[in-house]
């Protein structure tokens, strides 16, 4: 890599990581599924997002416990029970960090169209 390279990435190095957590707990489908459930239903206990699906509640609590330390979800006691509910501001800003490479990557395409223009 060259220096310039190394320079650039440390740059723009501490927004990214702070959206690789989400990006990781995103990239597993029962993650991926379960953040979509949250999405759409609101605050939901463990024993309402495994009804009518194969997993088990101890699978879904650890998978909950992932997207929670990626802070994506959140639980919250009522009572004895325990709801969790999605969180969008940690989305929001692996978002924002996908936007940000995707300008850097059309403004690199225009350099090189500039260039091959030339």
């Amino acid at each position: 890599m060259s220096p310039r390279s190394s320079a650039q990435l440390k740059t723009k190095a501490p927004p990214l990581r702070n959206s690789a957590p989400v990006f990781a707990a995103l990239g597993d489908e029962t993650r991926l599924r379960l953040v979509a459930v949250l999405c759409a239903g609101g605050a939901l206990s463990i024993a309402q997002l495994t009804s009518g699906t194969d997993i088990t509640r101890q699978a879904v609590t650890k998978h909950l416990q992932v997207l929670a330390d990626a802070g994506l979800v959140r639980g919250v006691k009522v009572g004895r029970e325990r709801l969790w509910k999605f969180e969008s501001a940690r989305l929001e800003e692996a978002r924002s960090s996908l936007e940000r490479i995707a300008r850097q990557w059309d403004q690199a395409l225009e350099r090189l169209r500039l260039a091959v223009e030339d």
